[in-house]
């Protein structure tokens, strides 16, 4: 089960509306499973608001009761007959923070991989890739006008999650989500790691990663002990990358721990961190930065961005240390 960051999420979402729409067949079939995952944002003080189209008939009542009986702090909107759901949805308040429609599945790319996150651009560019989607509906016009409300402002986020246990719960409290986010102020900050919390955002990264064989372990103890030197960038407040800085020399510092939240894969959120990363080195006085990695994706990213690969003289033994990874050196000037 994915690690839950309840407290360090829930502050990014305190003073937010979320809204959370789900159509008539989905919501019979998971019934039990929205309305716990609607319950558990209540508890965590998110106000929240349901949409659901199911019509007002005799075999619907008992759903009607549920939802008034077990959502008492939760808005409670029915569509209307006539009315396209989506659309209205959308168009309920002048401006909301976040959407979620909860639909059969996620966005996925033209290979079938799954799109965690997206910009409105990219979601103009890729439509024919999301057949199957949403059902009985027109597929292009609702993700136009998605599209359309974020350009003008009128929300910030919108998510599509696919119906299930726990889906809501871990789009919202957990590093890489459960669906695709649609959106297009991804406005990043970066700094040091400022509390024992962000470590453990950070330690969650750094484990993915290190699953995969891309990283060394790094324990509780070498965390704490070493907190001074990671750095985390974030977007809404929400840690999605992390860097280690290892001061080698007075001239030299090594870029460890470099690691980017999947969720956010291709949204140049590597390319700011390794930037910003080489600003504040700059700024504290190194001549030089190097760093080792046996990940294809991070190569790449280096020599995009002018990292040369091989091993300055004064790196030899930092090298020997880590004989199954490339180094790759920038020179600051």
């Amino acid at each position: 089960m994915p690690k839950l960051h309840i407290e360090a999420y829930t502050r990014a979402l305190t003073g937010k509306t979320i809204f959370i729409a789900c159509r008539e067949g989905i919501l019979r079939d998971h019934f039990s499973d929205i309305v716990d995952d609607i319950k558990f944002l209540c508890r965590q003080g998110i106000a929240t608001t349901f949409f659901h189209n199911m019509p007002n008939r005799f075999s619907n009542q008992k759903h009607f009761k549920s939802l008034a009986e077990r959502l008492q702090d939760t808005q409670i909107v029915r569509v209307p007959p006539g009315q396209e759901f989506f659309g209205f949805v959308l168009a309920y308040r002048p401006f909301v923070s976040k959407i979620i429609f909860i639909e059969r599945k996620y966005l996925v790319d033209p290979a079938g991989d799954k799109i965690n996150a997206v910009n409105t651009q990219h979601v103009r560019e890729t439509l024919t890739a999301y057949s199957d989607l949403i059902g009985n509906v027109n597929l292009k016009d609702v993700m136009e006008n998605i599209c359309r409300r974020i350009d003008a402002g009128s929300c910030d986020r919108v998510h599509i999650l696919p119906a299930g246990r726990h889906t809501i719960k871990h789009e919202l409290f957990t590093i890489e989500g459960s669906g695709t986010l649609i959106a297009n102020n991804f406005v990043e900050t970066f700094g040091r790691v400022e509390t024992a919390r962000e470590l453990k955002v950070v330690a969650g990264i750094l484990g993915m990663y290190r699953r995969q064989s891309y990283l060394l372990p790094r324990d509780k103890t070498y965390f704490e002990k070493n907190r001074g030197n990671f750095y985390v960038t974030k977007i809404d407040d929400i840690i999605v990358g992390c860097a280690e800085a290892k001061f080698l020399d007075p001239h030299t510092v090594e870029l460890g721990a470099l690691a980017i939240s999947t969720r956010f894969r291709n949204q140049r959120v590597g390319v700011f961190t390794v930037n910003a990363f080489v600003e504040e080195m700059r700024c504290s006085g190194y001549r030089r930065i190097i760093s080792l990695t046996r990940n294809p994706r991070l190569t790449a990213l280096y020599r995009s961005l002018g990292f040369t690969r091989g091993v300055p003289p004064s790196c030899e033994k930092r090298r020997r240390q880590s004989p199954r990874s490339e180094m790759y050196f920038l020179n600051l000037t």
